[in-house]
């Protein structure tokens, strides 16, 4: 499936009603992760209340110990505080960046607005380095922009 034909997916998903807002975020990653080979890894973080840490959605890929995530500390931390997208070419060359396997190469965060505040964002890792295009932001953008109108 190309790009669009995954944005009609994920349109359908964010509007079965009849499924939970979890259930419907992890369908996402389901979709996302099936359909695009080199998204290895993939999952939401949200902001927990008032505190300055990220908690662990919906994800699908190896486990991962980093379920709460301090704002500032690796991609995901970093993207938190600067409100936009972090594209990681090559995660070696990143001093900031959170190991969650070794087989992970590249990453690419992009935050929800709802309202105008970052209240989360969609985290994709790859075991492909630098696999990530303008193409892949756009689309993770209009993803998270789906994902807004179900929190």
């Amino acid at each position: 499936m190309n790009f669009e034909q995954l944005k009609q997916e994920v349109d359908h998903i964010v509007s079965d009603t009849k499924k939970t807002v979890d259930d419907r975020l992890l369908n996402i990653c389901q979709i996302l992760e099936k359909h695009i080979t080199y998204y290895n890894w993939v999952g939401f973080y949200f902001i927990n209340g008032n505190k300055q840490e990220l908690l662990l959605g919906p994800y699908v890929g190896a486990p991962t110990d980093h379920k709460v995530i301090p704002f500032g500390k690796g991609i995901c931390g970093q993207v938190a505080v600067s409100n936009q997208n972090f594209v990681v070419p090559d995660v070696k060359e990143q001093n900031n960046y959170i190991a969650c396997s070794i087989t992970v190469k590249a990453e690419i965060v992009v935050p929800i607005f709802v309202d105008g505040k970052n209240i989360g964002q969609i985290d994709i890792d790859s075991n492909t380095i630098d696999p990530f295009t303008e193409a892949d932001e756009r689309f993770l953008e209009s993803i998270c922009e789906k994902v807004a109108t179900i929190i």
